[in-house]
């Protein structure tokens, strides 16, 4: 091997990892993501360039689709030194990540760099010796294939984007977009939302017993549902049109109304209950397949809370430390060496009596599964126990559920027995169900997340005493229950992946990007773990729909990204599919031309929603969703809508209350006894709120206060408002410095604060009452984030311009500067535990100097 080796990677961290394995001839660089992309703004074409029409889209169309690189902002300095390093060298490994957009980095830095040494790329799916020493020995040419397929597919996305974003600025609002993969995805989440407006809501009674058997020592109580009544099976969630609220008429059934399921109550109670039959069934269940990019993603989502962007953030550090291997692939397989590690683990933790008998070895269902060749598993052929990892905070959760459910992909079956009981009492058939788990196998280790929290896990239990046909039961309690059926649940990150990956929309690594931009455009709001369409995602949708349907269809989404895996394989022509694509007699570029006449921006801007009488109308206005509702003398009402409410959940009532609030003006519900100001209760963009006196000239911003999710605008009392007008709150002087200490709720909840310094409250004080000592006693806490995630690595002091406090903290993201109020990312050099220890005052100023320039 020559005498200077150079590697190029994308990051420091695997930079820091990588070197570990490698000799000492070797130097490691990072090119820190990309270094060539298309224009992102105006600014970013080159002079020369300026005047071209096609500069601004990046893509020259008429000469082979081809695409405008420029060097991204603040990189010059970057590879002006890799240029150095690269002239130094006498050959060039590229080691950038395995999947199609890393051939392509590779491909760009070849482009950039210019290297007169000779270039190999080595590709591996995890960081350990034997994988790097084998991607050494077996490094070969740039895949100009798979640079092709990436290269097509940034092209496909500038071309949809740009073409159909100004059009969406001019009917709808600016600053709003459509893209090949995120608006099918806004479509999804719109589709489940018209669902629930749709859905009509059903009531029906059953009644619920709680038994025992009286020769039972433990007297273990067991529940038993009513199934049927005279023959006639009881009406359950399952047997309503959800459209309607009818019965379906499918079965016949029996409908219970309240009246009914009490009568049955008073009969049933004292009457003998008597088993009639217990039927056993001894069950086994499987380990679920190692986790892959989407799977990953679901069960982050639902076991961790991280969204899906978290979930590969963590990801991407894990695997550049060495722990796990390559986290975008769409292969369930194991490598024997990962079987073997796994069994291994299995023997020496819980014996071999819960290894399965043979290896286990899974195979992908899709079959476009086209990143890596390899599940998700820990690296190496002896897996680190997450215990003995450095691991903190959300990367030691997921490392842990790597680990766990790769260990259960190779332990033995879990097997249970099923009992089902039917229990008679006159005419009625009560039913109960128990399992018993009579040997938990892979559940020792893992159990799957699942998305409806009503579902029972698959490692519970639930007893039955023996029963036996004939024997007598007793009624321990006996009620009759309401229910009311749901609305179809919204998506959550991690539905809402499932069902991208079933419709074949984008791919796996591309999950966590549609997601965020749907945050991003506005289009998506979260409530809870629910995933709620904005009207302005609705308005988008609606356009897309009456005049661009075709461009949204997840068929023709999914035909898009086999296109791009049959380029990636070299099956198809990049050029001809771009030119049937953009140029073709009906591609986009046509479609848009002939069509952007016919749609009406007033029409655009009209939300079409079923609940909505004639006289009402939803707009979408510069400030966000507005109702316009024309009344009989032709004066329109316009009533803003706050941000909070789900267009499914905008009701005919909140809309009437909407209207008639607008319409006669802010009424005050009480007088300040304080002030002799008026109290009022309005409704704003952000939702109600209370104010204390009027907008006036002289006081153009009266003190405001948002009223709490759990009460409603129309009950506040004049009490309560003066309550959450009386914060923020100075409670006295710090005894340090002087300074005023305040408590205040804010966006993420109540809060103390002093001289910039914040700490939120804890569950049990009360932003209203809270003392000045118990302040200060918050305040001399360690400072940590939201769910406890940031801590303090450095306090550097202050700022010494504008006296402002400079900390160093561990976020979620890595470190910080905090200076001030203001978040600070810094530079990758210094994210090190070295770099930050090292870090000094001025170097901090400096930093956070640039960072106010970008």
């Amino acid at each position: 091997m020559a005498d200077n080796v150079l590697v190029i990677v994308e990051s420091p961290t695997k930079a820091r990892t990588i070197k570990r394995f490698l000799p000492s001839n070797y130097t490691v660089e990072a090119s820190v993501g990309h270094v060539r992309d298309l224009p992102q703004t105006a600014a970013d074409i080159p002079a020369a360039l300026k005047k071209e029409e096609w500069a601004r889209l990046g893509i020259d169309v008429e000469h082979g689709f081809a695409p405008l690189y420029v060097t991204p902002k603040g990189k010059s300095k970057l590879i002006n030194e890799l240029k150095r390093k690269v002239k130094a060298a006498d050959a060039i490994l590229l080691a950038t990540d395995e999947d199609r957009e890393g051939e392509s980095i590779s491909w760009h830095l070849v482009e950039v760099l210019k290297p007169k040494a000779p270039v190999r790329r080595m590709v591996f799916h995890e960081i350990t010796r034997a994988a790097i020493e084998e991607a050494i020995d077996r490094s070969r040419d740039i895949d100009m294939r798979l640079v092709k397929a990436q290269e097509t597919r940034r092209i496909l996305d500038r071309l949809y984007g740009y073409t159909l974003s100004p059009l969406i600025w001019k009917k709808i609002a600016y600053g709003l977009s459509a893209g090949r993969v995120q608006s099918p995805g806004v479509r999804l989440i719109v589709e489940r939302e018209r669902e629930r407006i749709r859905f009509r809501r059903s009531v029906y009674w059953d009644l619920k017993a709680m038994l025992f058997a009286p020769d039972d020592s433990a007297r273990l109580r067991f529940e038993a549902k009513l199934l049927s009544v005279a023959g006639r099976r009881v009406a359950g969630t399952k047997d309503f049109d959800s459209t309607t609220g009818e019965l379906s008429g499918k079965t016949d059934v029996l409908l219970l109304d309240e009246a009914a399921a009490r009568d049955l109550e008073a009969r049933l109670r004292d009457r003998p209950w008597t088993v009639s039959e217990v039927t056993q069934k001894e069950t086994t269940s499987r380990p679920s397949p190692p986790f892959i990019t989407s799977t990953l993603q679901q069960e982050g989502n639902r076991k961790l809370g991280l969204s899906a962007r978290e979930t590969m953030r963590a990801a991407q550090r894990l695997y550049e430390e060495g722990l796990i291997t390559y986290m975008r692939t769409d292969s369930p397989h194991l490598s024997s060496e990962a079987i073997g590690g796994a069994r291994s683990s299995v023997e020496e933790l819980y014996g071999a009596d819960y290894l399965s008998p043979e290896p286990r070895q899974f195979t992908s269902k899709s079959k476009e599964a086209q990143e890596a060749h390899e599940a998700i598993r820990p690296a190496g052929a002896t897996f680190v126990h997450p215990s003995k990892t450095s691991l903190t905070g959300k990367e030691r959760a997921l490392y842990e559920m790597i680990w766990k459910r790769t260990l259960a992909t190779q332990m033995a079956d879990a097997r249970k027995l099923q009992v089902s009981a039917r229990i008679g009492v006159e005419d009625c058939i009560f039913a109960a169900s128990g399992s018993r788990i009579l040997f938990p196998g892979y559940l020792r280790v893992y159990v799957e997340g699942k998305d409806d929290p009503d579902l029972a896990l698959d490692d519970k239990e639930v007893l039955l005493p023996d029963l036996n046909e004939g024997k007598s039961v007793s009624v321990d309690s006996l009620e009759s229950l309401f229910h009311e059926t749901k609305p179809p649940a919204r998506y959550t990150e991690a539905s809402l992946v499932q069902r991208l990956e079933k419709e074949g929309i984008g791919r796996p690594s591309t999950y966590a990007t549609i997601i965020s931009t749907l945050y991003e455009r506005g289009y998506v709001r979260r409530q809870g773990s629910a995933l709620v369409p904005t009207f302005t995602g609705f308005a988008v949708i609606q356009l897309m729909e009456l005049h661009f349907h075709s461009l949204i269809d997840y068929s023709f989404t999914s035909e898009m990204e086999t296109a791009l895996d049959e380029i990636a394989v070299g099956e198809r022509d990049h050029l001809e599919y771009l030119n049937s694509f953009y140029l073709g007699a009906d591609g986009l570029k046509e479609q848009v031309n002939r069509r952007e006449g016919e749609i009406k921006p007033e029409a655009s801007r009209t939300i079409i929603l079923p609940q909505l009488d004639d006289g009402t109308e939803i707009k979408i206005g510069r400030y966000g969703a507005y109702i316009v509702h024309h009344t009989s003398d032709g004066e329109p009402v316009h009533a803003s809508i706050p941000e909070e409410v789900a267009p499914a959940d905008l009701s005919e009532e909140e809309i009437a209350q909407l209207i008639e609030l607008q319409k006669n003006g802010p009424v005050p519900i009480g007088e300040d006894p304080e002030t002799g100001l008026n109290v009022y209760c309005l409704v704003g963009r952000y939702g109600p709120y209370v104010q204390l006196g009027e907008v006036t000239e002289e006081q153009p911003k009266p003190r405001r206060a948002a009223i709490p999710p759990d009460q409603r605008a129309a009950e506040i009392s004049l009490e309560l408002a003066l309550k959450l007008l009386s914060v923020p709150r100075t409670l006295g002087s710090h005894p340090d410095t002087g300074k005023d200490v305040v408590a205040n709720v804010g966006r993420f909840g109540p809060y103390v604060v002093h001289d910039g310094e914040f700490r939120s409250l804890k569950k049990d004080d009360d932003v209203y009452t809270v003392s000045l000592d118990r302040a200060l006693e918050l305040l001399a806490e360690e400072k940590k984030g939201r769910g406890g995630r940031s801590r303090t690595l450095k306090d550097l002091g202050k700022d010494p311009k504008s006296d402002k406090k400079i900390v160093v903290y561990d976020g979620k993201y890595g470190p910080y500067i905090k200076f001030g109020t203001k978040n600070i990312s810094l530079p990758d050099d210094k994210k090190s535990e070295e770099a930050v220890a090292a870090l000094t005052l001025d170097e901090a100023v400096a930093i956070i100097a640039a960072g106010k320039k970008r």
